[in-house]
This record gives C-alpha cells, sequence and structure tokens, in this order.
C-alpha cells in the first residue's frame, strides 16, 4: 500500500503540472501510469478523480472571477451581450464539444483511446501551437472583458479538436484564443475559467460511470492523489501564465514532439 501512496503522489504531481499546460494531461498520465505499472478500472477511476483537485485550483485562483459571473447573472439576468465578459463566452466557448462529446461519447473511448492516437494528437497538437505562436493577427484584445462571442465560438469550436487523446484540451484553448486575436495571457485565462464547467461536467460524467470501481479502503489514496493534484496545479498556472509571456507556446510544442517519441518508445514498442 506505502508503494500506492508514492504512485499517488506522483500521478497527482502530473496532472497537476499537465492539466492546463499544453502538453496533454491524457497522454502523460497514460505514459506515467505505464511506467508505474498503475493500470486497470482503479487506475481509470483515480486519473479521473484527481482532476478534480486541478478544477479547485482554477476555482480558487480565479474565484472572484466566478463570483462575478455569478452575480452579473443574477444582477442582469439573461442578457444575450458581448460587452465585458460573461456567463454567455463561456457557454459558448463549451457548447461544440459539449455536443460533440455527448454524441461520440462511446465511439471516442472505443476508438479513440489507443497507444497510437495519443501520440498523433501530441504531434497535431504541437503543429497548432507553432502555428499559433507564429500566425499575428492584427489586433490582440488584451483584457478579458474585452473578447467577444465569435472568439469564444472559434474557441470553443478548437477545444473540440481535444476530444482526440493527447491532443490537449488547453493546447487547443489557447492556440484557438491566440488564433482569433487575443493575447496569449487572455487566451490562456479564457481557457482556464472554461476548463471548470468542462472539466466537472466530463469528469462528473466519468465518475457516474465508473464509481463501483471504489472502495473505503481506496478513500486513503484518492485523497493523496487529490491534494497534490491541487497544489502542482495552483503552482503550475501561476508559473506558465508568467512564464508564456517571455517565452510564448514553441517551447511546449518541441516537448511535445519528444513526449510522443518518448510514449511511442515506452508504451507502444
Amino acid at each position: 500500500m506505502e508503494n500506492l501512496y508514492l504512485v499517488a503522489v506522483i500521478l497527482g504531481i502530473v496532472e497537476g503540472l499537465t492539466e492546463f499546460l499544453p502538453v496533454s494531461s491524457t497522454g502523460h498520465m497514460i505514459l506515467v501510469g505505464s511506467l508505474l505499472g498503475f493500470e486497470g478500472d482503479k487506475a481509470a477511476t483515480f486519473e479521473v478523480f484527481i482532476q478534480l483537485g486541478a478544477i479547485l485550483a482554477v476555482l480558487v485562483l480565479y474565484r472572484d472571477r466566478f463570483l462575478n459571473l455569478i452575480l452579473n447573472l443574477f444582477a442582469d439576468g439573461i442578457r444575450f451581450d458581448d460587452r465585458g465578459f460573461n456567463i454567455w463566452h463561456v457557454a459558448i466557448a463549451m457548447a461544440p464539444a459539449c455536443v460533440l462529446g455527448f454524441l461520440l461519447h462511446k465511439p471516442i473511448k472505443t476508438y479513440l483511446f489507443s497507444d497510437k492516437t495519443v501520440v498523433i494528437g501530441l504531434i497535431a497538437g504541437g503543429i497548432l501551437l507553432l502555428a499559433a505562436n507564429w500566425i499575428e493577427p492584427r489586433r490582440r484584445v488584451d483584457d478579458l472583458d474585452r473578447i467577444n462571442f465569435r472568439q469564444a465560438l472559434f474557441v470553443g469550436l478548437m477545444q473540440c479538436l481535444a476530444l482526440w487523446p493527447g491532443f490537449s484540451r488547453s493546447g487547443a484553448t489557447i492556440a484557438g484564443g491566440m488564433l482569433s486575436g487575443m493575447t496569449s495571457a487572455v487566451a490562456a485565462e479564457f481557457s482556464f475559467i472554461v476548463a471548470v464547467p468542462m472539466m466537472v461536467a466530463a469528469t462528473g460524467y466519468d465518475m457516474l460511470k465508473s464509481y463501483q470501481n471504489l472502495s473505503v479502503g481506496d478513500l486513503p489514496l484518492f485523497a493523496i492523489g487529490f491534494v497534490v493534484s491541487f497544489v502542482v496545479a495552483w503552482a503550475a498556472i501561476v508559473w506558465f501564465l508568467k512564464l508564456l509571456n517571455r517565452i510564448g507556446l514553441a517551447p511546449f510544442a518541441y516537448y511535445r514532439f519528444v513526449a510522443a517519441l518518448l510514449y511511442f518508445v515506452v508504451v507502444i514498442l
């Protein structure tokens, strides 16, 4: 059991580091889980559960934004207006992937969750990051309150790419935000905020389907993974936002190519 606790710490670190960085948490969790020999139904449920720790980190870091979204909704009612960041920006960005994910959930789980598709996703996502890093729209929106519905929809459409394992939800949405005219910092912040309801919905759905794999004896293991994921995700988000302004997305793209090669050698061969 002590070895399992160490595994929980390691996977919590991996989840916290990779969930909001554009490097694909799915690919890394599969790779590290394979290296540690932590696989099967319980491992899959654990990996889903500790995502909640990463989600909580975003909720805490952006608590004022989320509180304003709720307060403005009650104050203004259902007003379809893109002046100032509001709940409609989040809903529009969520809609495409929610609809497509719901309609294609079974075939995605059946046909796309394989080693080869993860490698393809890592490489394709890296190419997208390079494109977003190199293409310079004429204007850049440098404030979250200035993004419009068209940009939110474009980010939402790009988020659909993340239904392919290994592509990276944060990578697709940050790249989409930059390609639509946001600065990298605004694109990252929008990506993190949209991630919360998306991940809560996806994680909740997966947990409902796999909770039977849990027992009371698993609680310490899951609690360790949750706490470690929360702390590391908090630090990773703060670090990533500071680093993104200086180095851009290219280093993350090159890292993905290396990770794809490592994944191919370790997991597939």
